[in-house]
């Protein structure tokens, strides 16, 4: 029994979940295999795994309006560009459209480079895969993929075929696809795949007898691989169990360093990403997705977030994403779908702050790495990438730095700051940041929405560059004797031309003290300046915290000034502080 060290300390009581009317004892939960010995949990990716790319295949069949051959030559091109070496390119034997497709390909001589292979897929069916292997008649290098169910639900309600039947099946699938490349793929780098279809719902052991079968036929061995792909079909389990039955069925295949074991992983628990990479932990070797996630029901595998999360841990995962929005312009323009903002590493706002403590903390961490490579006498991309909120830097992924940070209503000084200095050269003092934040969350509460960093601009001008009333500076002229300096300034005050002059310790104290001849008591309480660019062309910019009036009625106020001349701009600066109090 617990006891409390101060017995008047109420602890607050756990809440009580309430019954949903929803009927969830009709699912039953998926019961996993007994692997007391796994060791997948202490093993590291440490290189990236063969990809396959389903884009053209599981991604196409799963749009409400499939690509037009052209698209789909566009989305190949993509691919190939970014270095995908495996592309499944289709279904021949479902339409007229998809052999033809693929015959294109092949017939194109520039279309599949040298060392990238195409894929088909095809049904254990004897005429399918005839009409297969014909679609690949003249390729340089092409994989057959033969897919049949085993799961004990399919079998029993879609195909009515026992286990014995199931393994007869695809032994034959096997070697109907052997006579079929005999008959028209002699001059082709071949290979095979199959699939155990729903793989997650059939009992693992099963699944190994059948592939065990297939390999009989195939009769893997030195130069000729089998590729035995694992689906997640439909997501049944959690990433761990999957990877639990990856690492057993790896440990009782039969052949197995003639085996390349592959990973196809759909995303129905939302939890594809994962599945694959602890699946990769466990002895996968192969990854099959599609650009975004797309594919049927909840998506294939995200191919893209898959690579950058290697690539994020310091790993090469051999495809080119350096040019993010420019595959997702593509991939949208292909697929006619939008990829959602906050998708990961490729989303319009995943690079984007809009909380105040989060836009401090970028800025800082921005801020740190220059001062970093400064130190190093090297570019800041060029320095280990380190910064809060930031898993990989925007510019390696062809972003820029100007949409990291947004300003709304939720924003705080930290992003207002970033972007003044970011977009406008701006480096304004912390103090100043936060009377400026105060005023452009007013503005964003009242307006409702983003503030764009124009608009910000326009806001600033206004508050503090752009008021001629009541004070407005012309002209000055100074003049040092000893320590003292004095000044000659013509102003305009409340419309009347005037003409001031005052001495102090320096110009600014010099012009503080004539603003007295026109009843403007000024006290400066800070003070900052600094060069806005450099050139014959340059301008500076100086900012003054000022305490204006007296007899109890002062105001705090800062002011800011930019002019070519820093004098002139710490002048300009004091007039705005006085403006903006005296308005």
């Amino acid at each position: 029994m617990t006891t409390l060290s101060n017995p008047a300390t109420k602890v607050q009581p756990q809440p009580v979940a309430t019954p949903t009317p929803m009927p969830y004892q009709r699912y039953q939960p998926h019961i996993p295999l007994t692997l007391p010995d796994r060791t997948w949990p202490d093993n590291q990716l440490t290189r990236a795994p063969r990809w396959l790319s389903t884009d053209l295949r599981d991604g196409n069949q799963a749009l409400i309006e499939p690509m037009t051959p052209a698209r789909k030559r566009r989305m190949f091109d993509l691919l190939v560009s970014m270095g995908y070496k495996e592309i499944e390119v289709g279904f021949p034997s479902a339409s007229a459209t998809e052999f033809d497709f693929i015959r294109s390909l092949i017939e194109d001589e520039t279309a599949i480079p040298d060392g990238v292979t195409i894929s088909v897929l095809t049904q254990a069916r004897a005429d399918l895969i005839e009409t297969t292997a014909k679609s690949l008649i003249g390729a340089r290098r092409a994989t057959i993929h033969v897919y049949n169910a085993l799961s004990p639900l399919f079998r029993r309600v879609v195909f009515g075929l026992d286990e014995a039947q199931t393994i007869a099946l695809a032994r034959q699938g096997t070697q109907w696809v052997i006579d079929a490349a005999d008959r028209y793929l002699k001059d082709t780098e071949f290979g095979y795949e199959y699939s155990p279809e729903i793989f997650t719902q059939t009992p693992t052991d099963y699944a190994v007898e059948v592939c065990n079968n297939v390999m009989q036929v195939w009769q893997p061995g030195p130069n000729r691989e089998i590729i035995l792909n694992l689906p997640a079909t439909v997501e049944m389990c959690t990433p761990n169990v999957y990877a639990d039955m990856i690492e057993y069925f790896g440990r009782h295949i039969d052949n197995r360093e003639y085996v390349c074991l592959s990973l196809h992983t759909h995303n129905d628990r939302g939890t594809g990403i994962a599945a694959t990479e602890l699946g990769l932990l466990a002895g996968g070797q192969r990854v099959e997705g599609c650009l975004f996630g797309h594919g049927e029901r909840t998506g294939n595998v995200d191919l893209v977030v898959l690579g950058m999360n290697l690539y994020s841990q310091g790993i090469d995962p051999g495809i080119d994403f350096s040019h993010m929005d420019e595959i997702r312009r593509v991939v949208e323009y292909c697929t006619g779908m939008k990829v959602p903002p906050r998708q990961p590493y490729s989303g319009d706002l995943v690079y984007t702050a809009f909380s105040g403590s989060h836009q401090d903390a970028i800025k800082k961490g921005l801020e740190d790495l220059e001062r970093q490579a400064a130190a190093q006498g090297v570019g800041m991309h060029e320095i280990p990438w380190e910064a809060p909120y930031l898993a990989v830097d925007p510019v390696d992924v062809g972003r820029n730095y100007e949409a990291i940070i947004r300003v709304n209503s939720q924003s705080g000084k930290g992003g207002m700051a970033y972007l003044m200095k970011n977009d406008h050269k701006l480096d304004l003092p912390r103090r100043l940041q936060q009377e400026f934040s105060r005023l452009v969350q007013a503005r964003a509460d009242a307006e409702g929405g983003e503030l764009a960093s124009d608009q910000l601009w326009n806001y600033f001008q206004a508050e503090y560059l752009t008021r001629t009333t009541p004070l407005n500076f012309q002209e000055r002229h100074t003049s040092a004797s000893g320590a003292a300096t004095s000044i000659d300034a013509h102003v305009t005050f409340r419309g009347t031309p005037e003409h001031i002059t005052g001495e102090g310790n320096g110009p600014l104290s010099a012009f503080v003290d004539a603003l007295r001849l026109l009843g403007i008591y000024v006290k400066v309480l800070d003070y900052a300046e600094h060069a806005m660019t450099s050139g014959g062309d340059a301008q500076a910019a100086a900012y003054v915290e000022c305490e204006i009036g007296e007899n109890g009625d002062a105001q705090v106020a800062w002011g800011v000034g930019i002019d070519p001349d820093i004098t002139n701009a710490s002048l300009r600066a004091v007039v705005s502080a006085v403006n903006r109090v005296m308005q």
